[in-house]
């Protein structure tokens, strides 16, 4: 199991029990929920071309949409696609807003994001050691993907490669990096 799966199943848990009519669980959901959103949003509003200001409007959008919706989500299914398409829906409307018509591909081009991290980051060396870790192609690709923010299509054509190619390559490099912080936690 990823930490991306662990993450959703805490989720849906804590949204079950809110469901059922526990707020100290629903209060627990909204914390772990935002960063999770706003790094799936600030990845979004990169691909939209909106200003990068409008991030936490976007998180606040979503998260109200969530708590508007909370019960259309069926407990059965993954919670991860649901808060996904939440999200897209709201930069889409954001789009809307500055009258882009640019084409958003909800699907294929929308990837789950990491959620950013909280108060108990890496110390840089650490994030360095465990960087290196990884090829130099994954570095370089994991480097301007998630900490850059920069698209999959800028950095395919920064690095002569494919979209796909750069996809493969980002989620090859980000689990090579979950494997490496594992041993480094134990």
């Amino acid at each position: 199991m990823t930490p991306f799966d662990e993450q959703t199943d805490a989720l849906a848990a804590l949204l079950r029990q809110a469901n059922a009519g526990d707020a100290g669980c629903y209060r627990l959901f909204l914390e772990r929920l935002t960063p999770f959103v706003r790094g799936m949003a600030r990845r979004g509003i990169g691909r939209i071309g909106t200003p990068l200001a409008d991030l936490e409007d976007a998180v606040q959008e979503t998260l109200l949409a969530v708590h508007l919706k909370r019960h259309t989500w069926r407990e059965d299914q993954p919670i991860g696609p649901w808060i996904g398409a939440i999200t897209r829906y709201k930069l889409i409307d954001l789009a809307r807003k500055y009258g882009r018509r640019k084409e958003i591909e909800l699907d294929e081009h929308f990837e789950l994001a990491a959620p950013e991290p909280d108060d108990n980051t890496l110390p840089d060396r650490e994030m360095d050691r465990l960087l290196a870790s990884i090829g130099e192609t994954q570095r370089i690709i994991v480097q301007s993907i998630s900490i850059k923010g920069i698209s999959i299509r800028e950095v395919a054509g920064m690095m002569d490669m494919t979209e796909g190619a750069v996809r493969v390559a980002l989620h090859r490099g980000l689990k090579a990096l979950a494997d490496a912080y594992q041993r480094l936690e134990t």
